[in-house]
C-alpha cells in the first residue's frame, strides 16, 4: 500500500512567538497518518504555515472576511498519474494556533494537529457551515481522527 504524498511548506521559516520552531517532520507525519485513517492512501496534500498577516489576506480575498483565520482549505479535484488524488493546500496560520493553544490549553503541536484534521476534512467535502447536522458530523468525524491520533480507538469510518 502507498504512502499518502504530503509536501509541506513554510512561509519565511515560521516560528512560534516564544521562538519555538515547530516540528515540521512531525507533523508531515500526522499529515500522512490522517490520510491513512480515512482510506486516502492514494493522496496528494500541501500544507503551508504561514503568518496573521498572510492567512488574512487569503481570507479577505476568497471568503470576503478581512480577518486573520486559523486555518484555510483550497480543494483542487485534482488527478494525478496513476489515480493518485490531488486533494489540494491545507493553510495554517501558526501565529492563530499559537493563540487558540494558550486559550484552550494545548500545546501548539496538539493545536496544529487539530486545525490540520479540521482542514483535511474540509478538501474531503466536509463542512461546518453548511447546516447543524453536517457541523455535528464534522466535529464527529474530527474528534474520532483526534482519538486514532493519539491511539485512544480505532477509527471506524
Amino acid at each position: 500500500m502507498a504512502s499518502p504524498e504530503v509536501s509541506l511548506s513554510c512561509i519565511k521559516n515560521v516560528k512560534g512567538a516564544a521562538g519555538r520552531k515547530l516540528s515540521v517532520r512531525k507533523l508531515e507525519k500526522t499529515a500522512r497518518r490522517i490520510l491513512e485513517l480515512l482510506n486516502q492512501n492514494q493522496a496528494e496534500l500541501s500544507i503551508a504555515l504561514v503568518k496573521n498577516r498572510e492567512i488574512q489576506q487569503l481570507n479577505a480575498r476568497y471568503r470576503h472576511k478581512n480577518e486573520p483565520t486559523d486555518v484555510l482549505s483550497f480543494p483542487s479535484g485534482g488527478v494525478l498519474p496513476e489515480g493518485m488524488q490531488l486533494l489540494g493546500d491545507v493553510v495554517i496560520s501558526v501565529e492563530q494556533a499559537e493563540i487558540q493553544a494558550r486559550k484552550r490549553r494545548r500545546t501548539l503541536m496538539e493545536e496544529m494537529e487539530s486545525l490540520l484534521i479540521h482542514g483535511i476534512l474540509h478538501l474531503l467535502g466536509y463542512d461546518h457551515e453548511r447546516s447543524r447536522r453536517d457541523a455535528q458530523i464534522m466535529r464527529g468525524m474530527g474528534k474520532k481522527l483526534s482519538r486514532a491520533l493519539c491511539g485512544k480507538k480505532d477509527l471506524r469510518v
